[in-house]
């Protein structure tokens, strides 16, 4: 049964609504100003609310503004007795589905409703579909292992949220996919994915990169640069190697975090960014806490929810769906015909030790590729492994 969302203080306004659409089978409910409607839309999904415009405490089009904030797919149908185009206007723009006078038409109303409804279910539909089609060769996740099926349990439970998320694990499981199905399957998906690659920037450029920086703020600093915050801005901040983090640059980051604002290197102007970050590490942050290379306020700020990736030697089962898909992707990159493998390779490759996990199989199988013939043999796979 649909569920449909009343904001509006005059009570009387609400039971005519609450009256009329539950006569059509809705099922509805009611807030008397814009604070206990949101309340309402973060404890409870709706397909429609209607909302008028002039209330006490907030009003109707900044209810709108922070429902959206909030991830809602519910229609917004403004309405008010003081209605007049310009209003009409700016509350399409901001994300309305439609406007109407106060008191409405029923006819009008109930046609305006059903029409809401259908668009609520196409963009769901859509939200589904997109889900499903986002698993892309760079971030899909193979395998039928339990330890695996956790993980993408996790994703499936956190994703939706703008909850942070503490990504753990050895080098080369597979960190990078986590948060790129993170980001796939989240409300964030439309906006931007940055990635920063904590270990690869030097920790004096580090802050540079991350809030960017002012004209002429150092030496080098030759014209303003844009950092990866607010490159990020309505979409998700990916940290990987965090712990290899300098302390100074932690500190800025915690700031950001607390009160989602930056400041550009050399600047004094404070920039507000609505990001979603997450974050990587290979390391035991625990023990780096412990060896003061790494603050415990910041851990616990990154560390909503953590998700550990195993190591390849822990989902061996694995590893023969793995072999497969990379043999799929190789031959799609060169434009061959994937080549076959023999049973005894597999269970050849399947028993060995992967330290470099899932990026040393692939280097492996890429290797093997090259140098054996239209099947991978046992004999191949112990002749190239390089093990």
């Amino acid at each position: 049964m649909p569920r449909i969302l009343i904001i509006d203080d005059e009570k009387a306004i609400r039971n005519t609504l609450k009256e009329i659409l539950e006569f059509e089978s809705y099922q509805v409910d009611q807030a008397e100003d814009g604070p206990a409607g949101l309340d309402m839309l973060i404890q409870q999904k709706y397909d429609v609310v209607l909302c008028d415009i002039r209330m006490p405490k907030m009003d109707g089009l900044e209810v709108l503004t922070r429902a959206q904030a909030m991830g809602t797919d519910a229609a917004f149908i403004m309405v008010s007795a003081h209605g007049s185009i310009d209003t009409a206007v700016e509350a399409t723009k901001k994300g309305a589905y439609d406007f109407l006078p106060k008191p409405p038409d029923l006819n009008r109303l109930l046609v305006t409703v059903r029409n809401a409804l259908d668009r609520t279910k196409l963009v769901s539909e859509t939200k589904t579909l997109k889900k499903k089609l986002s698993v892309t060769k760079g971030s899909e996740m193979v395998g039928s292992s339990a330890a695996l099926g956790a993980v993408r349990k996790a994703i499936e439970k956190v994703a939706p949220t703008d909850a942070r998320v503490l990504i753990t694990g050895p080098n080369g499981a597979g960190k990078e996919m986590v948060a790129r199905q993170l980001h796939e399957q989240s409300n964030r998906a439309q906006g931007p994915m940055v990635e920063v690659n904590c270990a690869a920037i030097p920790s004096e450029l580090i802050e540079s990169e991350l809030f960017g920086h002012e004209k002429g703020s150092f030496t080098s600093a030759v014209k303003q640069r844009i950092g990866k915050f607010e490159q990020a801005d309505g979409g998700t901040l990916f940290l990987d190697e965090i712990g290899d983090m300098s302390l100074s640059a932690q500190a800025k980051v915690l700031r950001a975090l607390q009160e989602n604002k930056i400041t550009r290197v050399g600047g004094e102007k404070e920039i507000s960014v609505n990001v979603r970050v997450l974050a990587a590490t290979n390391k035991d942050l625990l023990q780096e806490i412990a060896d003061k290379n790494f603050r415990e306020d910041l851990y616990h700020r990154l560390s909503v929810i953590v998700i550990k990736v195993p190591a390849l030697n822990d989902r061996r089962e694995d590893i023969p769906e793995l072999i497969q898909k990379f043999l799929n992707d190789i031959a799609a990159d060169y434009g061959n015909k994937p080549k076959k493998i023999d049973p005894a390779a597999l269970e050849y490759l399947q028993g060995l030790d992967w330290r470099g996990n899932i990026r040393e199989l692939r280097n492996v199988v890429e290797r093997l590729v090259i140098m054996s013939d239209d099947t991978i043999s046992a004999d191949d796979a112990k002749a190239f492994a390089g093990k």
